[in-house]
């Protein structure tokens, strides 16, 4: 695995007023980068309590009951994007709130390197709900992508917690 420090953030919701946080939520995600050097994200087209808008973000999801962080990883990597991976690295970890949803969530980032692509294997809701799908964008494009995001208050939540990590990405790629 690549040496580095990890990076640790803690971001508080400006977008929504606190009330209380009723649940922690373990979140694997991780910054996907190809041979040719592209990244893979997903795409989500959302209508729901946050509003209406189309995201970027990184893949990943809940870490389940006694699973080890990167068996979740790998397992949501392979849902969301189809791909098997390299985990080179932890990038680190991001503390955030959604006070919408009372929640607070623990995500936990790695620089991951594709080994093989294949067949998505998404949830009806991540289908029907969210219409998710992958994009693969130059390091430039994905943080045009996650600025333009940023009109919609949940785009500015997901942006302020991932454009650290995906600089951060990019700085240890640079050093190799």
């Amino acid at each position: 695995m690549l040496k580095h420090d990890e990076v640790q953030i803690s971001l508080q919701d400006t977008e929504w007023p606190f009330s209380y946080t009723d649940h922690d939520r373990m979140i694997v995600r991780a910054i996907v980068v190809d041979e040719e050097g592209y990244y893979y994200f997903v795409r989500a087209e959302r209508d729901d309590d946050f509003g209406k808008a189309t995201l970027i973000e990184t893949a990943g999801g809940s870490v389940e009951q006694g699973e080890e962080l990167h068996t979740a990883l790998r397992r949501e990597l392979k849902e969301e994007l189809g791909v098997d991976v390299e985990i080179l690295c932890k990038i680190g970890e991001v503390s955030d709130f959604y006070n919408l949803i009372h929640r607070h969530n623990i995500n936990n980032y790695y620089l991951c390197k594709v080994k093989a692509l294949g067949e998505k294997n998404l949830t009806q809701d991540e289908i029907e709900r969210f219409h998710l799908s992958t994009l693969r964008l130059s390091y430039d494009e994905a943080v045009r992508e996650y600025e333009k995001c940023a009109c919609t208050k949940l785009g500015r939540l997901i942006a302020n917690r991932e454009l650290p990590v995906l600089q951060r990405a990019g700085e240890i790629q640079k050093r190799g």
